[in-house]
């Protein structure tokens, strides 16, 4: 829900122009970035602003470089996948903690991250070191296999780095793979990019939908349906709008936040999402969503008592933006533990 801060819409009915000339800009915008920066030069060199929670930022930043196989942005993506931030999760297979650690191997690979004289799998200082020492340890059995080292490891980490040794990479193991293309997909959005960031081609579509919906009447929990009168909240309207063009976004705001990377202010582009939070620093503090359509506007599910509408995003909230990607939504995680 946004605050009473945010600038009231124009009225419908005279910007609808207005967004179908963005609509059919976003191509041509897309098409001229593309053009411009296709040789970028791209590389992990820090996190992306408040994807990891604050808290936690110092120690993934640290630990996040331990050794050559891992990165901070590796393993936030590993740490969001396994608990999605939350230091008492414990899954149905008694995986428990940040980190998620079965108490068996816990026992054997836990460290005492803080020195404080003990290893408890709840304490994230203990966690979080111990989920990059077990990174690195097994990227040390894999390191003459063939291949990508990260990948390598990451395959260890999933099916036991005999199997990555026995297949000479990662092996033909659908849920190995699939744990490997995740986790790397996750590390995008979990970075901080460097150049731009690619535009997106299923943008235009998603704003179609959206720009449609202008003047509905804002429902808490909205998801466009039959019984709810084609009513949306702000997460509801972005879901359904990417939906359109065959992208299934998380259903809440702050797990919609990691569906792809993250543009800078002044590289916005029609059809990013774009986040309000009264926690600048931390990702999951997210409140509200809406979805870019260029010259500082968005259109969004903003209130009770609103209706869809043009809000500007410039404002003391504005948290950040994602440009949606097909493969970023689907390595999210569709249930917490």
């Amino acid at each position: 829900m946004r605050k009473a801060w945010l600038v009231a819409g124009v009225s419908v009915g005279a910007c609808l122009s207005f967004v179908a000339l963005l609509v059919v800009g976003t191509y041509s915008a897309a098409a001229g970035l593309l053009g411009g920066a296709g040789g970028a030069a791209r590389g992990v060199v820090g996190l992306a602003k408040g994807a990891v929670p604050a808290a936690y930022q110092p120690l993934v930043q640290r630990w996040g470089n331990l050794c050559p196989a891992i990165n901070p942005a590796l393993l936030a993506a590993q740490l969001y996948q396994e608990s999605g931030w939350n230091p008492r999760a414990v899954s149905p297979a008694d995986a428990r903690g940040i980190a998620q650690f079965i108490p068996g191997t816990w026992a054997t690979h836990g460290i005492d991250g803080d020195k404080d004289g003990d290893r408890d799998i709840w304490d994230p200082a203990d966690a979080i070191p111990s989920a990059a020492s077990y990174d690195c340890e097994l990227a040390g059995y894999v390191k003459n296999v063939p291949g990508d080292r990260t990948n390598n490891m990451l395959a260890a980490y999933n099916a036991g780095a005999y199997r990555v040794i026995k297949a000479g990479g990662v092996p033909g193991i659908s849920e190995t793979q699939n744990y490997v293309r995740i986790i790397r997909t996750l590390e995008k959005s979990f970075a901080r990019p460097v150049g731009r960031v690619e535009p997106s081609r299923q943008a235009a579509g998603a704003i179609y939908f959206a720009q449609k919906k202008l003047g509905t009447p804002y429902l808490w929990g909205g998801n466009g349906t039959p019984e709810q009168q084609g009513r949306f909240d702000c997460s509801g309207l972005t879901q359904a709008a990417y939906r359109t063009v065959g992208i299934e976004l998380p259903r809440v705001a702050n797990d919609q936040y990691n569906a792809g990377p993250h543009p800078s202010r002044d590289e916005l582009l029609p059809g990013d999402l774009v986040f309000f939070s009264d926690d600048l620093n931390n990702s999951r503090a997210i409140r509200h969503v809406g979805l870019y359509v260029g010259g500082g506007y968005m259109i969004n599910a903003p209130y009770t008592g609103a209706v869809i509408r043009f809000d500007k995003i410039d404002t003391p909230d504005y948290f950040g933006a994602t440009r949606v990607t097909e493969d970023g939504a689907k390595a999210l995680p569709t249930a917490r533990p």
